[in-house]
C-alpha cells in the first residue's frame, strides 16, 4: 500500500489529507482500522467535496481492479477502481452497455454506486443502484456482502451514501445487451422552455434516453429554446454495416486553461445562438456512436480547462411534477441576472429507489454549468436553493460544493435512517468527508 499527501480544505483553514493506495482488500481493513477519519476516492469527478477529507485519510481505490467474466445473461463482477470507460472497452464488443451512464466514462464503478448515477434513461430504468446485484462493502465493524435481498438497509444507504457507510471493494452489475454500437437519435429544436418540457411529458415514454439542451440566456418569448435529442440503442436490423467498436480515446484536448473571463454572459450568448442554429429542426433516426450520444465532452481531454483558472460551479436540483414550475422560475431567474451557464441539460426522472441519499425523484432535473467570476452568482445560487427548498426538490450532492447543513433535512427528510444505519456499522464515524463535515452528515 504506497501513500502520499493531498492538498485539501478543511472548515476554516487547508490541511494536508494522506493518500492511501491499497492494493487489497485486506489493505483497506488496515487503514479503517489504523485510521480516525477516512474516505474513499475514485477517479475524483465528483464536482464538490465528497471524496476530500482534511486532515484525514483517502483511499485511492484505483488499484482495486479487474473485470470478471460476463455472464451469458449480463451478469458481472468488478473490482471497486474500474472504471466505467474500462469496463465498456471489454463489454461493448461482447455486446453489452452499463444498464446507466452519466456524462462521463471517467467513473468508477464504487464511485457510480456512492453517488447513485443517473442518466438519460432514468424516467425509464432508474438509477444505477437499481442494476446492482450484490456489494462488497469494508466497513469499520466488518466486511459484508449486501445485496437488496441481504440487508437491504445497508445495502439503499450504501447506493448513494457518498462513501459513507463504508468502502465498497467490488461490485457484481447487471448489463443491458446491445447488437451495435450505434443509437438512432431523434433531434428537435423547441422555440421555448414551454413547448420541450410538453414535448418530453408527452413522449418521453417511448424513448429509452431522452435529454434536452437548454438555453438560459434567451428571454422573453424564447425564454428557455432547447434541442431536444431521444434515442434508442440500433438493432442489427437497422444498419448496414455492424460494429461493437470499444470507444476511443480522446483526439482532442484543451492545452491550456483559458483566460478568466472568457465565458462571459456575451461569449456565451454568441456559442448558445450558434449551438440552437446548427440543430437540425427535426431530424429522425440518425446514427451515433455511442460514445457521441452519451459522453460527448470524453471527446475532448482537459475540457474542464475551457472555464479558465477560476473553473465553474455545476448546480443540480430535482422537483416533483406538481413543482415543474420550479424549473421555469430557474431559468426565469438565471435568464435575468446575466449569470452566464455554459451548458443547461433539462431530463426526466422516473421513480426513486429505497436509498435514503438517492436524488432522484419522480419529475424533473436541470443541470446547469456555470462559470465562477460574476458577482451576482452567488446570490443566484442562493435564490435556486430557496425556490427548491420551497417546491419540495433537492440538490444533488455529488455536484454540490456549497449547501449549508440547514438545508439537507428539508431536502432529504429521511436523513435518520440513513445516520441510523451508518452508525450501526461505524459507531465512531470513522467515515467521514469534507462533505459530510460540511453537511452534517455524521452521528446518530
Amino acid at each position: 500500500m504506497t501513500r502520499h499527501a493531498l492538498y485539501g480544505w478543511g472548515r476554516t483553514t487547508p490541511s494536508f489529507a494522506t493518500v492511501l493506495n491499497p492494493a487489497s482488500e485486506e489493505d483497506v481493513v488496515a487503514a479503517l482500522t489504523q485510521n480516525r477519519e477516512v474516505i474513499a476516492r475514485g477517479l475524483g469527478r465528483s464536482y464538490g467535496d465528497p471524496a476530500q477529507v482534511s486532515g484525514g485519510v483517502v483511499l485511492s481505490n484505483r488499484a482495486l481492479g479487474g473485470v470478471g467474466e460476463i455472464s451469458s445473461d449480463g451478469v458481472v463482477t468488478l473490482g471497486a477502481g474500474v472504471s466505467i470507460d474500462e469496463l465498456l472497452a471489454v463489454s461493448i464488443p461482447a455486446g453489452w452497455f452499463v444498464p446507466v451512464t452519466p456524462g462521463t466514462r471517467q467513473v468508477t464503478l464504487a464511485g457510480a454506486v456512492a453517488a447513485d448515477v443517473h442518466g438519460k434513461n432514468h424516467h425509464l430504468d432508474g438509477s444505477f443502484g437499481v442494476h446492482v446485484r450484490q456489494l462488497r462493502l469494508v466497513t469499520p465493524t466488518g466486511t459484508f456482502d449486501v445485496s437488496p435481498e441481504r440487508d437491504p438497509e445497508l445495502f439503499w444507504a450504501t447506493v448513494g451514501g457518498m462513501g459513507l457507510t463504508g468502502v465498497i471493494t467490488s461490485v457484481t452489475l447487471q448489463m443491458i445487451r446491445i447488437e451495435t454500437d450505434q443509437v438512432l437519435v431523434d433531434t428537435e429544436r423547441f422555440s421555448n422552455l414551454e413547448s420541450v418540457m410538453g414535448a418530453m411529458l408527452d413522449k418521453d415514454h417511448e424513448y429509452r434516453y431522452s435529454v434536452a439542451w437548454v438555453d438560459c440566456m434567451t428571454k422573453g418569448a424564447h425564454m428557455g429554446r432547447a434541442i431536444l435529442t431521444r434515442g434508442r440503442h440500433a438493432l442489427a436490423s437497422d444498419l448496414d454495416a455492424v460494429t461493437l467498436a470499444a470507444p476511443r480515446s480522446p483526439k482532442l484536448f484543451v492545452p491550456i486553461d483559458a483566460p478568466s473571463g472568457l465565458l462571459n454572459a456575451a461569449s456565451v450568448r454568441i456559442f448558445n445562438e450558434v449551438w440552437f442554429r446548427s440543430a437540425p429542426k427535426h431530424q429522425e433516426n440518425e446514427p451515433q456512436s455511442l460514445s457521441t450520444f452519451f459522453h460527448p465532452l470524453d471527446g475532448v481531454r482537459d475540457w474542464n480547462r475551457l472555464y479558465g483558472r477560476r473553473g465553474f460551479v455545476q448546480y443540480q436540483f430535482c422537483v416533483d411534477d406538481a413543482h415543474a414550475n420550479t424549473v421555469v422560475e430557474a431559468i426565469t431567474r438565471l435568464s435575468s441576472s446575466g449569470v452566464p451557464s455554459f451548458l443547461a441539460v433539462l431530463k426526466r426522472f422516473g421513480a426513486a429507489n429505497p436509498g435514503p441519499l438517492s436524488f432522484p425523484v419522480p419529475g424533473w432535473t436541470l443541470a446547469l454549468d456555470l462559470p465562477v467570476g460574476p458577482r451576482a452568482l452567488p446570490r443566484v445560487l442562493d435564490d435556486l436553493d430557496e425556490m427548491v427548498l420551497e417546491a419540495g426538490g433537492r440538490i444533488y450532492f455529488a455536484k454540490d460544493a456549497r449547501l449549508g447543513p440547514d438545508k439537507v433535512r428539508a431536502m432529504y427528510p429521511r436523513l435518520d435512517e440513513f445516520l441510523a444505519v451508518k452508525h450501526r456499522v461505524d459507531p465512531e464515524d470513522r467515515l467521514t468527508s469534507d462533505l459530510a463535515r460540511r453537511l452534517d452528515l455524521v452521528g446518530s
